[in-house]
């Protein structure tokens, strides 16, 4: 490929960073590197081979998700969950996937301690130590949320407020990676209302909730 064809390629895929000088940067190298230069016929062929199997597993995991999707909507509460801006069917699958039927859960913090959320202090004697969450849980829940709560940070309104109240509060500032720590806990809280109760996301509420933690 000439560096007009290069640069043509690049524009379909890439949006920015693409450009005749970039392309022959690339064409320059590519002269001077090592390659192959024996077997070239059958190195094209498993590299076809490859990129069809890459298609298939893409298409088998497309067709699972869609079943995956259909599935978690069949579930009392699922539908509600997903009214929370940034959280998307895989969460809600994994979330229900972890805990179970909410039904059996008296309180939010029974799910918090699942996950491995609660919070302990490591003291001994006279000494006090730092406060850190317990990690006796379920990993994939506690991973789960994480992952979730670093978009909502990002895209939700109500959690980005939080977050940024959370680490820049005069009095207890909290460093960035235990603010999401509680943002897993107030997404936990969240999910347990909406599910149970089969109630939309209402932001109001939220915001409600952290006007009075400003006041206090």
């Amino acid at each position: 490929m000439n560096v007009e064809k290069i640069v043509q390629a690049w524009k379909q895929e890439v949006k920015r960073a693409v450009g005749v000088k970039r392309a022959t940067r690339l064409l320059d190298a590519a002269k001077v590197s090592v390659g192959l230069t024996t077997g070239l016929s059958m190195a094209r062929t498993e590299l076809q081979l490859l990129l069809q199997q890459y298609e298939l597993l893409q298409t088998q995991i497309d067709e699972l998700m869609e079943q995956l999707e259909e599935l978690v909507l069949q579930i009392p509460g699922s539908a509600q969950m997903l009214t929370i801006p940034g959280v998307g069917f895989i969460t809600v699958a994994g979330f229900l996937s972890e805990v179970g039927d909410l039904q059996r859960y008296e309180h939010s913090r029974q799910i918090q301690k699942l996950a491995g959320l609660s919070l302990k202090e490591n003291s001994s004697g006279k000494r006090k130590g730092r406060t850190r969450i317990t990690k006796r849980g379920r990993p994939r829940l506690r991973a789960l949320l994480f992952r979730c709560a670093l978009p909502l940070v990002a895209k939700n309104p109500e959690f980005k407020a939080l977050h940024a109240y959370f680490t820049k509060r005069a009095n207890n500032p909290l460093h960035r990676k235990r603010s999401l720590i509680a943002l897993c806990c107030k997404l936990i809280r969240i999910l347990f209302v909406l599910g149970r109760k089969q109630i939309p996301y209402d932001p109001a509420k939220l915001q409600e909730a952290l006007q009075l933690q400003k006041v206090a």
